[in-house]
């Protein structure tokens, strides 16, 4: 069975590539806004940075300690999935370049306009050689590369402008960084947004840089280096500080090795084996781009725009509403009492969670609150409201995951705040990622001690909560609250083996309940029913477990948006199985898992992917969706995403995705559930007035 795989499997890496270039295909699509458009081409190109120092950066890692490691979906080795990698980016950077291009000359007509210097009128030349010589000239920090100056660090994702000098008999290469601390555009005198990028102003202006030289070859360069350092894989002394450990790690990140280099101009051959020497690369990790390295800028651009031209250049504004499932007049605690409630972000609002921990930290019956964090915004009324309570005497336990990828000096910073307000700061386990996303709530009521549990598949990140689509389920089930109190019991005390009866929790029974429920639905044959949602699927033991529901003929419906290393439709594997990827205006972010039909569906919800890093090697928690009520919302959901024939793309048997046919009526799920949200907005006072009505009518007035 185990070379079987392979005939209805594929790699995660170029499957994740296939993942970006949806994303790419969202700024190519001529109904999404222009900036939007500009937004998404940002989005996919921060994307392949980061592909390209976590994942190829781990392919060398592993090329360094087990260059024979077989791939078990796909059966290459980490020097085949690297070459295979090259090959597949270097025809996106082209697309990229094009896309960039197409969407740069139409906002052109709109007054926002990014320039070359050759483009500039003359009385703007002016004004950026002024500026130059002025604000830029006096701080920049230019080096030569010669015998006594040594070629320099070059930090990760840095851009900087070199070129070839020449003095006399002598020829040596010149490097100036774009300083950190200038803007990434220089902004052009008038009315409308125009703007030069800040590499090529220093560019056109390096003879003033470099004086006594001359100036060739003019280029700018930016490296991307590997990041993929795992602290708990580190020499840790009993003693050490994580916090301290994880300070270090980010100071190491600085100095990895380098795993590709982006240049502005094609290198002639001599500077291409020069900067292969000197980052220890070979040609194919080279690649030419066009457009800029950094983009972020287009971001603060859309928010310079006036009102009147920003709305056609960006989605029409979307607020996200209040639940119609929550109540003003009375606390969340004694709502959720009654009944439990599930929100849906970002067309539901976060608030009702956040007022319910900033009633609870007031609320003189409640004794604790303890909650997992592992993403948080920059500014963020979660930890505020935590701080509250903990000010108030509550006993406020925070578990907080230092080692969230690219967010661990964030959580550094929020850990510190934590503790000085006293709260209990904690971190986790060894080898063992705190994904979960758990708050728990204990109060006396009378003489006993009661519970309310929050379940999230998202962060606790307002923020995000406005940009990715997530459920939040707030429940007084006292077994809920039990299991999860057990939960945080065995938190404090580093035990991964608790024994759970309704949440099941990585790494110990969520694998191994998902597929024992997948088992049940194998038993009923065609009459097995699998809907389950997930942003990437790679554990081999699940993939084996839907093929196997798929011969058995249970029909098995997976929406998953990234990753996804099953493929559907394969003969005598995988015919009874779809796979349907969501890219669109908001990252889809929620895991849900469904089992059955009718009474006897059981869906869970929770913070797990079906990936071996998150069944094997992480802490999460998924939680079983008892309420009808709520059970109806989820199923909703699920059925409008499946039905989505807009923004839904369908994996084929060969590995390639296809957006469905466009029938009547069109169905983009996302502005479904806008839309519904908005809904119920204006259906509220209409239903107060017809009231009033009725109440002029009977007093006849």
């Amino acid at each position: 069975m185990e070379n079987d795989i392979l005939n209805y499997t594929q790699n995660r890496e170029l499957s994740w590539l296939k993942f970006n270039k949806r994303v790419l295909e969202e700024a190519q699509d001529p109904t999404v806004p222009l900036l939007e458009r500009m937004k998404f081409v940002a989005i996919f190109t921060s994307n392949l940075d980061e592909f390209f120092m976590i994942r190829v950066g781990s392919l060398f890692d592993m090329i360094q300690t087990d260059p024979n490691t077989i791939d078990s979906r796909s059966g290459l080795t980490p020097g085949e999935q690297l070459e295979m990698i090259f090959d597949a980016v270097a025809p996106l950077y082209k697309e990229r370049d094009k896309t960039y291009a197409e969407i740069k000359k139409q906002l052109s007509p709109y007054g926002v306009c990014g320039l070359d210097f050759k483009e500039l009128e003359q009385s703007e030349k002016k004004y950026v050689k002024k500026y130059f010589k002025e604000q830029i000239l006096p701080i920049l920090s230019p080096q030569i590369v010669d015998a006594n100056h040594p070629f320099p660090h070059l930090l990760n994702k840095e851009i900087y402008v070199t070129a070839n000098l020449k003095y006399k008999d002598k020829s040596m290469q010149g490097i100036v960084p774009v300083p950190q601390f200038v803007s990434d555009i220089l902004y052009l005198p008038g009315h409308d947004i125009r703007y030069i990028r800040m590499e090529k102003v220093i560019m056109e202006y390096l003879n003033l840089v470099f004086e006594q030289y001359e100036v060739t070859d003019k280029n700018y360069i930016c490296v991307t280096r590997n990041a993929d350092i795992a602290p708990d894989d580190e020499a840790l002394e009993v003693n050490d500080d994580f916090r301290y450990l994880m300070k270090e790690t980010l100071h190491k990140r600085r100095r990895m090795a380098v795993v590709r280099l982006e240049v502005a101009e094609k290198l002639s051959e001599e500077m291409e084996q020069y900067f292969c020497g000197k980052f220890a690369i070979e040609p194919n990790q080279i690649f030419r781009t066009k457009m800029p390295v950094k983009l972020a800028y287009m971001f603060a651009i859309s928010g310079n725009l006036p009102e009147a031209m920003k709305r056609s250049l960006v989605y029409p504004p979307f607020t996200p509403q209040n639940s119609p499932r929550v109540q003003e007049g009375s606390t969340m605690k004694q709502q959720i009492k009654k009944k439990d409630i599930l929100l849906y972000y970002p067309y539901e609002s976060m608030n009702p969670f956040l007022r319910l921990i900033k009633e609870a930290s007031t609320d003189p019956n409640v004794l604790t609150i303890k909650i997992t964090i592992y993403r948080l915004a920059k500014k963020a009324r979660l930890v505020e409201y935590l701080c509250a309570a903990a000010e108030n005497g509550k006993e406020v336990t925070v578990l907080i995951e230092l080692r969230a990828r690219f967010d661990e000096q964030n959580n550094i910073d929020w850990s510190e705040r934590l503790e000085e307000a006293g709260c209990r700061v904690i971190y986790g386990f060894d080898g063992y990622k705190v994904h979960s996303k758990v708050c728990l709530i204990t109060y006396r009521n009378r003489n006993e001690i009661q519970y309310i549990t929050q379940i999230g598949t998202g962060n606790y990140n307002e923020k995000t909560a406005a940009m990715y689509t997530d459920l939040s389920l707030m429940t007084a089930d006292p077994e809920i609250g039990k299991d999860a109190s057990e939960f945080f019991k065995n938190l404090s005390i580093s035990n991964l083996d608790g024994l759970y009866n309704r949440l099941i929790v990585a790494p110990t029974s969520l694998k191994q309940r998902v597929l024992y429920l997948m088992d049940e639905e194998i038993r009923k044959g065609s009459g097995g029913r699998i809907v389950m949602k997930m942003n990437s699927l790679t554990d081999v033991d699940f993939i084996e477990k839907v093929a196997e529901a798929s011969r058995a003929g249970v029909k098995t419906d997976l929406i998953v948006r990234g990753i996804c290393c099953i493929l559907p439709g394969v003969k005598d594997h995988t015919e009874n199985v779809t796979v349907t990827s969501i890219v669109g205006r908001y990252l889809e972010h929620p895991r849900i898992f469904s089992f059955g039909t009718g009474a006897e569906q059981k869906i869970y919800i929770g913070s797990a992917d079906m990936m071996t890093r998150n069944t094997e090697k992480r802490v999460e928690v998924a939680c079983p969706v008892l309420d009808e009520d709520v059970r109806r919302q989820i199923n909703h959901y699920l059925k409008i995403m499946l039905t989505d024939n807009v923004k839904a793309r369908v994996l084929n048997s060969d590995g390639d995705y296809e957006k469905k046919e466009p029938t009547e009526p069109l169905i983009d799920s996302q502005v479904v559930f806008m839309q519904e949200a908005l809904n119920v907005k204006r259906k509220a006072p209409e239903r107060r007035q017809t009231f009033l009505e009725r109440i002029r009518h009977l007093f006849g007035k």
